[in-house]
């Protein structure tokens, strides 16, 4: 994996999930949603590029995804939003598995290690807007959304995003719920996910942690 690549894809992350709430207000918005999204897409190929033939799986994968992100941006009425979301998801789960095989496989624990096991936890949670964000697509009443909510009580692209990470962390404020019987058997999904993630990769970082401690102390 190239020295800082993780870096780069969790400041990407970072800044998309922030600036995420502040794009409908904004006269560009969608543009800018869109510029933020293939910057993480283009990280993570980046991420994942630790061969040519990695680097090649990835590129495949991804120019799919960022083609049909941006053909819905600008021909919506033409490229529905499932050209881009299916190819996505796809994408996404081939790099959250590489990372949490190179989690799982590194011999000690350093900042390149951290960055890679917190954007993977973030890359999880932007795997599931995409799951609900397609879910709506299927099945537009597969949630409710709240007035207090925002957008009008719809499942846009903000509040997939906002519905996945309260999802992930378990926390289930009651301001979007799913309603029918998938969109909850898929809440229960991610939420299972995170908790695993969560358990998983922190008995392994300290495990790696305490490995280094004992080594040096018989040194």
């Amino acid at each position: 994996m190239r020295r800082f690549s993780a870096l780069e894809l969790l400041v990407s992350l970072v800044f998309f999930i922030v600036a995420a709430p502040f794009l409908n207000a904004l006269r560009h918005g969608e543009l800018i949603r869109s510029a933020l999204l293939t910057l993480v897409l283009l990280s993570a190929v980046a991420v994942v590029a630790e061969s040519r033939r990695m680097l090649i799986i990835a590129v495949v994968l991804a120019t799919p995804a960022l083609a049909g992100k941006w053909a819905n941006h600008f021909r919506p009425d033409l490229v529905p939003a499932e050209f881009f979301l299916i190819p996505s998801l796809v994408f996404v789960l081939f790099a959250v598995l590489h990372l949490l095989r190179f989690i799982l496989r590194v011999p000690r624990v350093d900042a390149q290690v951290l960055s890679a096991a917190a954007s993977n936890y973030l890359m999880i949670g932007l795997f599931w807007t995409f799951v609900y964000l397609l879910l709506v697509e299927m099945a537009p009443d597969a949630f409710s959304v709240s007035a207090r909510a925002g957008s009008e009580g719809l499942m846009d692209a903000f509040n997939a995003l906002y519905f996945s990470f309260v999802t992930l962390n378990t926390l289930g404020y009651g301001d979007i719920t799913p309603v029918s019987r998938l969109a909850r058997m898929l809440s229960i999904l991610e939420a299972t996910t995170g908790m695993f993630y969560m358990s998983m990769v922190i008995a392994r970082l300290v495990a790696i942690y305490s490995s280094e401690r004992i080594v040096k102390g018989r040194d």
